[in-house]
């Protein structure tokens, strides 16, 4: 069995879609519903159960995996997990209770990855590229972190502990990266959905969308990110679930950084209407925000990983197939 945590949400919900197209639908869901909204995402797909976050944390803490499931599976054993894939985190970027982060996003991870390390699971996590936070070059090293906000730290020090980890273990341990993934089922996300979305909104309501105007030396909408689309995402979390004899702390982004002028304008020339909007850069995101990232990914592609990554036309565009199908 797969363990998905943070299974409901945006990533976890798009890993489950790409292993049902690869014939696996024995997958326990970890996740916290406080949120109902969030079923939606699981609602095309096939998982063989569901378990609650804190239910789940107290299980792993005693070994002992019972889960009071009400299909029947009851005792889960240790060995017949194959894997644990850990998306369940708050990735929240303008969260300021570090406590809550700390917990929710650091210890709970850490927990994971000792359960992971005794029974010698293969464990694979979310990480983000919000560790580099203001630098410019982003390769997978200490030397270029330095997050700006509290979500960003709490990766940073789960990456620092992992790094610790990895020469002591003698099982699959990979953290993720993310650069700006955009996509299928993040609607619950809020103000922390992608801009692609928020444009998508924008566009249905006002034929109009809104970018920030220029900021931190760069032009009107011309701040570069790397998006990248989440169905490549889930791909590279399952090219490392093929490859367990491969461990390290890997990019996921596209290699290439584009304007967000480019996302706008996809929307707009998939729609044929519309224009765009630029907004004075808001004064409580400054010093605390990434006017330019790019992933580096010399380490993905030495290590033999060939998931292909969507532009942002490409992706952007089937998006909005997705989005129109699905008449949200």
């Amino acid at each position: 069995m797969i363990v998905v945590t943070g299974g409901a949400g945006f990533i976890g919900a798009n890993i489950i879609k790409q292993l049902n197209i690869c014939g696996r639908d024995d997958i326990l869901v970890v996740d916290d519903l406080k949120d109902g909204h969030k079923f939606t995402n699981l609602v095309d797909y096939e998982i063989r159960d569901y378990c609650d976050q804190a239910e789940f944390l107290q299980a792993i803490q005693s070994d002992l995996l019972y889960l009071p499931f009400g299909s029947g599976v009851g005792q889960l054993k240790v060995e017949n997990i194959e894997a644990i894939i850990h998306q369940g985190a708050c990735s929240v970027t303008t969260e300021w209770d570090g406590q809550y982060m700390m917990n929710n996003n650091y210890q709970y991870s850490k927990t994971l990855l000792h359960f992971c390390i005794r029974h010698k699971i293969p464990f694979i996590y979310a990480s983000s590229a919000a560790t580099y936070g203001n630098n410019t070059t982003f390769i997978e090293e200490r030397q270029y972190e330095r997050p700006v906000n509290v979500y960003g730290y709490s990766k940073f020090l789960f990456d620092q502990y992992v790094r610790k980890q990895l020469p002591k273990v003698q099982s699959q341990i990979v953290g993720l990266k993310y650069f700006n993934v955009y996509g299928p089922h993040e609607m619950h996300k809020g103000s922390m959905a992608s801009v692609a979305f928020h444009h998508y909104k924008q566009f249905k309501q006002h034929k109009t969308v809104k970018l920030f105007g220029a900021y931190d030396g760069f032009k009107p909408g011309e701040q570069l990110r790397d998006f990248v689309y989440v169905e490549d995402a889930a791909k590279v979390n399952l090219w490392f679930l093929d490859h367990p004899q491969i461990s390290g702390i890997f990019n996921c982004g596209t290699g290439k950084a584009e304007p967000f002028n480019n996302i706008a304008n996809s929307i707009l020339d998939y729609y044929g209407e519309g224009e765009i909007q630029y907004i004075e850069f808001p004064e409580h995101l400054k010093g605390h925000y990434q006017s330019y990232t790019e992933a580096n990914l010399d380490q993905l592609r030495e290590i033999g990983c060939d998931v292909h990554f969507k532009n942002v036309k490409t992706g952007v565009t089937e998006y909005m197939n997705w989005l129109e199908k699905h008449n949200i």
